[in-house]
């Protein structure tokens, strides 16, 4: 096991095109951090360097102690999973898993005991003798896991390994790949721009965006306590409500006035974002804070229902405010008598409400 460290981590491609921006990242010892962000943010490319796959362009890698900037792929002790598998589809699975360690030429019992053992963490022993094209997906993403596993490598790298995976299969291989970090102990540093693969996995969580790191945290905190717009709308699932309006003083209190309506803010907030009175503000509020019940800190805005989504345990409504529309996230049966076209009040529920600056796009309330 070993820590790793980015310092000022730069990616600078021939044609000029900056990827990577001076990133400083530390993950811990032992550590599953995940690397998240839409497609094009560099998360996949910081991983590749990291495994040595990619020349960094200025800054420093390290894994453990040691400087790994011009140290070989094969020599920094990390073991790769790719999102493709990259089994050779000539040898079974025993060989796939052991095709590393007859490179290194370990002896032949040796070679048997470690894939044997990583084949019972991974619950491939029936499956041994056959070939890649005989297995599933599932069990392919476990082999390709497998033969990481074999190497006993400091850190463990996976670049979207379950983006291949069906919806079912994906959430039973996040629950193993889950289980074997508890099991190694092992440094993971996973890729992914699925969220939910991010919030129910990581240790922490690294999100980025156009080549920046734009937050590190616990999953909760993220949530609770995003540091800027972009971390509050990527994070959740619908996405935080975002409403563009002004920052006013309403009587003896604060208030966001949106359009006509004017949404007021608990004593804490208000406080936190005197400052920022007169100044065009965003105001943020997730799906499950805009229900149907009243607070003591709530704003009510009168909306008629566009659309409704039945999930189960719990209801989706969406309605418009402006030209903007809202998602509200309520418990079905409080959505048993509402219909398309209903006119309800909708109940913001402030204290929980995040309030980003305009121009910087950060998190003023928090």
């Amino acid at each position: 096991m070993a820590k790793v460290e980015l310092r000022k981590v730069e990616k600078i491609y021939d044609n000029g095109f900056k990827a990577v921006h001076g990133i400083d990242l530390e993950i811990k010892d032992g550590e599953f951090m995940v690397l998240v962000g839409p497609s094009g943010c560099a998360k996949s490319t910081t991983l590749r360097m990291i495994a040595g796959l990619e020349e960094i362009s200025g800054g420093e890698v390290i894994i453990g102690d040691t400087v790994v900037n011009d140290v070989h792929a094969k020599d920094r002790g990390i073991a790769m999973v790719f999102q493709n598998y990259a089994l050779y589809p000539h040898m079974s699975v025993y060989e796939n898993m052991a095709f590393a360690l007859k490179i290194r030429k370990l002896p032949k019992d040796e070679i048997d005991k470690k894939v044997r053992e990583a084949a019972e963490i991974l619950d491939l022993q029936e499956l041994l003798d056959r070939r890649p094209k005989e297995l599933s997906g599932g069990q392919r993403q476990r082999v390709a896991v497998g033969r990481a596993i074999v190497r006993n490598p400091e850190v463990f790298l996976f670049d979207e390994p379950l983006s291949n995976l069906d919806a079912k299969l994906r959430v039973h291989m996040r629950v193993q790949i889950s289980q074997l970090h508890q099991k190694l102990k092992s440094t993971m540093i996973y890729v992914t721009h699925d969220q939910t693969e991010a919030m129910t996995m990581g240790d922490r969580i690294c999100v980025m965006n156009f080549g920046k790191i734009m937050q590190v945290d616990t999953p909760l905190n993220l949530y609770n306590y995003p540091k800027n717009k972009f971390v509050a709308g990527f994070i959740g699932s619908p996405a935080m409500n975002m409403l563009d309006g002004e920052l006013i003083k309403s009587g003896d209190k604060i208030a966001v006035k949106v359009g006509s309506n004017e949404f007021v803010l608990p004593k804490d907030k208000a406080e936190k974002v005197k400052g920022h009175v007169g100044k065009k503000v965003c105001l943020g509020v997730r799906p499950e804070y805009i229900n149907l019940e009243a607070g003591e800190t709530t704003s009510a805005i009168k909306g008629t229902v566009d659309v409704l989504e039945h999930m189960g345990s719990e209801s989706f409504v969406y309605f418009n405010l402006g030209d903007v529309q809202i998602v509200s996230k309520i418990d079905s049966s409080a959505s048993k008598n509402l219909n398309s076209g209903s006119t309800v009040d909708f109940m913001f529920h402030m204290e929980n409400s995040h309030i980003f600056d305009v121009e910087t796009e950060q998190n003023i309330s928090i």
